[in-house]
Formats: structure tokens, C-alpha cells, sequence
């Protein structure tokens, strides 16, 4: 999918204050790291996640996505008639319904013309929605759209170490349970429009997206809870990054490692990351990585490292970014701006 006339206008990130350490949790689990025989060291390793971030007991997920919300608003210098659709792609969830978006949509006093829904496709929901509002952009059926992510792993993370420190589980149990001791926090949103609004040149070129679900019972998340078959997952999700790779390389001009100026990932972990390189002939100096104080922020973990990169100056004008993503189901996702 090519896009024609699509635009990063604004991106904009919050991150908890309270952060909660690797060590603090392995401290908790001290009692099923002896009794299994797994050195922490190990444990380490393999995430390379040393702290992440949690929101405070109590506060709404859907009052932090109206606050995101209204700062990309005003950075876009939009008014809130300009915005024709608004969407959220969160995987956190503190209700079925309605959808996140019409909190949104009310708090921002949208127009009742302004469409609004959630969307959902695990790690891959945001970069999903910045592409789906291209098409709506490119076809002329808008000009202005508000994507928006809010994630929150502190019941999922609080539950997983519940569960990891039972007596009766083995190695087995734990293996299916680690990715809750990675999930981090954090919130991200972004207005997407065309170059008649548009006065950054955050230029979307396109985006591809490849499926394979046979694995779609091989990580199965809840709103307390999330199970993985660690090992398959990882190898058929690397070997669909590499077919969808290719399939970039037939769909967007000059797609090529030599020519891209950086990689902005969603960030499972370490051991992830260096075989995901390694697979697709990149280099690993040129991927801006957030999970290591982050953990993994399932949707919002590419947009907040995209924003952080620029922020940093790691991202200059005209640089080409890759944005690449994979997603539990199995599916995965890259898309390229131009800067």
C-alpha cells in the first residue's frame, strides 16, 4: 500500500512517573528462581529489560488518552473541525464499551460528522492506524485524523508474578508466563493529514502487512493475563518478518538497508531484537531501542520510540525511517517515512 498524500503532522508521548525495576520483581520472585534453578542473570539476558514504567492505582486509561489526545491536537495546530476521523488502538481495555475514541471524541468536542472507533491488532494496532487513515486521507474522505494509544501493564504484571511465585510452577509455567514480567507502560498520539494542512514533511510513504495465523493460539493476552509459546512464536514471527521484508522491498521505492537512515521497532526484548537483525542483514547501530528502560509498550512502543528518536536529534530532516512491527496472530508490519 502506497500513500499519495499523507502526512505526520503531529507525535506526541507521556510515560508513567513511577517505575518499577527488573530487580524488584526478581527480589519478589527470589523463592521460583531457586527452586527451578534459574539464574537471574539468564532471565536478564534474554529481555534485556531493566526497568519499566507503571500509571498510578486508580487512574483512568481513558482520561490519559483524552490528555494525549488534546497535546497532539494542539501541536498539530489543528482545530478540532479539521479532524474527520478518530481512532484508538489500545490493547489495554477497562471496559468493552463504548469504544476509547468517544471518550475522546466528547472531551475534544469533536463534530458529530467526526467518525470514531477503536481498532485492535495486538503490537501493531498504531502503525496499523496511521495507514488506515492514509487510505481514508488519500482518498479524499478526510483531510485530518487523530490515532491515539494508551497501555497499561501493572494488572498484568502484578498478576503474572502472583501466579510465578505458586509452588506448583515448573519451568514450563514460566516460560509461558515471562512476557508479563516485560510489558511496560506508556501513551502516544498522533494526527495524521494531507498537504493542504499539513506544514510538517513528516512524509508516510507507505506500509505492507503480511499474516501467517497459524499461530494465532501461540500468545493468547487478557486483561489480566497473557500466555506464550515463547519459542515458536519467535521463530515464525522472525520468519515473517523476513517475507514481509521482502515484500517491502517489491512495494516501496528503494527499500533497502544501505538506504535507510534508521529502524524504529516495537520492542519485544534483547534476544528478539538481535535475531531480528540478524535475519533481515540490518544494522543493529541503527535502531534507536526504548525496551531496555521501557519494557515491551505493545502498540504504543514504536510510536513513543519514533517520537523519542526525533526528539533526540537520533532522527534528522530526510532521514528514512523504517518502522517495523510485529504482532501476536501472527502479523506483521512495515512501514516507511521520510522525515
Amino acid at each position: 500500500m502506497l500513500h499519495k498524500d499523507v502526512y505526520l503532522q503531529s507525535l506526541v508521548y507521556e510515560l508513567p512517573q513511577e517505575v518499577v525495576t527488573t530487580d524488584s520483581i526478581y527480589e519478589r520472585l527470589g523463592p521460583t528462581f531457586k527452586r527451578l534453578g534459574i539464574p537471574e542473570s539468564w532471565i536478564s539476558s534474554l529481555s534485556g529489560v531493566s526497568e519499566r514504567r507503571v500509571w498510578p492505582v486508580g487512574e483512568k486509561l481513558s482520561d490519559i488518552a483524552i490528555r494525549i489526545a488534546r497535546k497532539a491536537l494542539e501541536k498539530s495546530g489543528f482545530k478540532p473541525e479539521d479532524i474527520g476521523c478518530v481512532i484508538c488502538t489500545s490493547v489495554s481495555k477497562e471496559f468493552i464499551e463504548p469504544s476509547m475514541a468517544c471518550m475522546v471524541h466528547n472531551a475534544l468536542n469533536l463534530p458529530e460528522t467526526t467518525i470514531s472507533y477503536d481498532i485492535a491488532n495486538a503490537c501493531l494496532a498504531f502503525i496499523n492506524g496511521i495507514s488506515y487513515m492514509g487510505q481514508l486521507i488519500d482518498q479524499g474522505l478526510i483531510k485530518a485524523a487523530l490515532v491515539v494509544d494508551v497501555e497499561s501493564s501493572r494488572r498484568v504484571m502484578e498478576n503474572t508474578v502472583k501466579n510465578l511465585a505458586q509452588d506448583h510452577i515448573d519451568l514450563t509455567d514460566f516460560s509461558k508466563r515471562f512476557a508479563g514480567l516485560t510489558l511496560g507502560s506508556g501513551a502516544c498520539a498522533a494526527v495524521v493529514c494531507n498537504s493542504e494542512l499539513a506544514s510538517e514533511k513528516h512524509k508516510v510513504m507507505g506500509h505492507v502487512t503480511l499474516a501467517d495465523t497459524r499461530y494465532c493460539h501461540h500468545c493468547i493476552g487478557s486483561f489480566t493475563d497473557i500466555i506464550t509459546d515463547q519459542t515458536s512464536l519467535m521463530k515464525a514471527g522472525i520468519e515473517l518478518a523476513k517475507r514481509t521484508w521482502d515484500l517491502a522491498a517489491k512495494t516501496l521505492a528503494d527499500w533497502r538497508p544501505e538506504l535507510i537512515d534508521q529502524y524504529i521497532c516495537h520492542q519485544v526484548g534483547a534476544r528478539h531484537s538481535r535475531l531480528l537483525f540478524e535475519t533481515l542483514g540490518i544494522e543493529n547501530k541503527k535502531s534507536f531501542q526504548t525496551f531496555p528502560f521501557l519494557g515491551n509498550m505493545g502498540p504504543a512502543s514504536a510510536p513513543i520510540t519514533l517520537a523519542m528518536a526525533a526528539e533526540k536529534g537520533v532522527i534528522k530532516a530526510l532521514s528514512r525511517v523504517a518502522v517495523l512491527g510485529i504482532g501476536s496472530g501472527l502479523n506483521c508490519s512495515m512501514m516507511e517515512i521520510v522525515w
